[in-house]
């Protein structure tokens, strides 16, 4: 590549986009990578402020921008993603499938930390929806050594990955002798509902526990043999002497794995596995307020990810709900730390 006078440059072949910008009119390239430099398109670089420009010249050590793109794009691209075109050294990843995105974190920052070249990227651990934008890539300079995007391949890939979601059942219990007895209406399932029905999960199985944990642990236990492919326990999460649900979950053998989380709303959330099925308690936050640490662990558990006490105890930073007046959730900060 190399840098001439545009007045010089008629003849000579274009190493990279030319792109225009006029604040809220325009945005896009005049000229592309590879156009061959006319007489007549002198005046129009000068009018983009070109008054010197790259032509470009073989090497066989560099990179183009575009080339250099393309294996960022390959280092990044996993299950069920595909990319862009290339436009002005950039490749993006477009998601496929409605999913949970997982990013090898390791791996973007260790691209990251190289220099000369950029991977950006959303959230991860958080649900996308098919045709979403996911990431971009591209390197910084218009061209760059081979050598160095060896070094980036050496990292290993894939970094992103959209995991589907596969389970498609839960059973539901909703526990409380207040509504067992009629007294007090189960408001708490229709929320349930509606939060699993956002992800194709129907509930397929729905009863009213009472305060007795024996036939809590034993109502879990049925729902599982029966074939749910989760259970979620409704209420009964507090310290209160009535509140028999976490009795109940560990009675059933279940490998729990936290009764807490640094999530508000949602400290008292439980979360165990009994033979591979995830059983859930809820607390009653979930039922009133609009988001909740339910809805950041649900999308990874459809997936069949099974969580971790590591997974829930990151979850601090990022984990206080503002309550806005207008959720935007998941384009907020809730529930994204790490």
């Amino acid at each position: 590549m190399k840098l001439i006078k545009t007045e010089d440059a008629v003849g000579q072949v274009l190493c990279h986009d030319i792109t225009r910008i006029i604040k809220d009119v325009e945005k896009g390239s005049v000229f592309k990578k590879g156009h061959i430099i006319r007489e007549e398109d002198i005046p129009v670089l000068l009018s983009v402020g070109k008054e010197h420009i790259y032509i470009w010249e073989n090497n066989e050590n560099m990179l183009h921008e575009n080339q250099a793109a393309e294996i960022l794009f390959n280092i990044c691209k996993g299950k069920n993603m595909h990319g862009s075109d290339v436009s002005e050294g950039k490749i993006e990843l477009i998601a496929d499938i409605d999913g949970v995105l997982k990013i090898d974190r390791k791996k973007l920052r260790s691209i990251n930390s190289m220099g000369e070249m950029m991977i950006a990227s959303r959230h991860g651990d958080f649900p996308v929806k098919k045709g979403d934008k996911l990431a971009g890539t591209r390197i910084i300079p218009l061209i760059i050594h081979k050598e160095k995007m060896e070094r980036a391949r050496s990292v290993g890939s894939p970094i992103f990955e959209i995991m589907p979601y596969v389970l498609k059942t839960a059973g539901v219990i909703a526990t409380g002798s207040e509504i067992l007895k009629g007294i007090v209406k189960d408001t708490f399932t229709p929320v349930i509902e509606k939060k699993l029905s956002e992800y194709g999960v129907k509930i397929t199985e729905h009863t009213l526990g009472g305060d007795d944990s024996k036939h809590i642990t034993d109502t879990i236990n049925s729902m599982i043999e029966r074939g749910a492919d989760m259970v979620i326990c409704t209420g009964g999460m507090s310290v209160d002497p009535d509140d028999r649900t976490p009795l109940a979950i560990k009675n059933t053998g279940a490998d729990v794995i936290t009764y807490g989380a640094p999530v508000l709303p949602g400290a008292m959330f439980m979360l165990a596995y009994k033979n591979g099925v995830p059983v859930i308690g809820l607390p009653g936050c979930v039922m009133y307020a609009k988001r909740t640490v339910f809805d950041i662990v649900l999308p990874r558990i459809l997936t069949g990810e099974k969580l971790c006490k590591k997974d829930i105890d990151i979850m601090g930073e990022g984990g206080l709900c503002l309550s806005c007046d207008h959720c935007t959730f998941p384009n907020c900060g809730f529930g994204k730390g790490e």
